[in-house]
């Protein structure tokens, strides 16, 4: 918290949607903090959960739209894959691994997962779906927590 002040900002939706949209990104930062907080300050929790969802979905998309035109990049320089390897892991992934996407709210895994939808070129309809889902479902419990955190704080 300390550090919002110090940037001169103050906890707002606003400063939640860029945390949570950068949360879900390859920048290493978290976003439930804030959103915690400002629930157990008084925010509305579900203008908080719509906030930070929708924040967190939108940086998904950016880390996505990163694996669909990055993808010939990353796969032949960093990852060195041949194009063999290529069609048995999108078969695999495309068959299996898409439901994955529903944990792209973890912490270290869930921006590859992103990625990797991206490069295997997961549809949008489906990836926003599953992404959309375990984002909302992830920012919800933690709202339940915060509310009842501050049910007790006020007892």
């Amino acid at each position: 918290m300390e550090l919002l002040y110090n940037l001169g900002l103050e906890p707002s939706l606003a400063v939640l949607f860029i945390l949570s949209f950068l949360a879900a990104t390859v920048v290493p930062i978290g976003s439930e903090w804030l959103l915690m907080v400002m629930i157990m300050t008084g925010f509305s929790p579900s203008h908080t959960v719509i906030t930070a969802t929708i924040g967190n979905y939108l940086g998904g998309c950016t880390t996505y739209l990163i694996g669909i035109y990055g993808s010939d990049f990353i796969i032949s320089k960093l990852l060195r894959i041949s194009n063999a390897e290529l069609v048995r892991a999108k078969g695999i992934y495309k068959k299996y691994g898409s439901w994955s996407l529903l944990l792209s709210w973890l912490p270290i895994v869930g921006d590859p997962l992103c990625l990797l939808a991206g490069i295997f070129k997961i549809g949008f309809v489906r990836f926003s779906l599953l992404v959309f889902t375990g984002k909302f479902l992830r920012y919800t419990t933690l709202a339940i927590l915060a509310t009842r955190l501050a049910e007790v704080n006020q007892q």
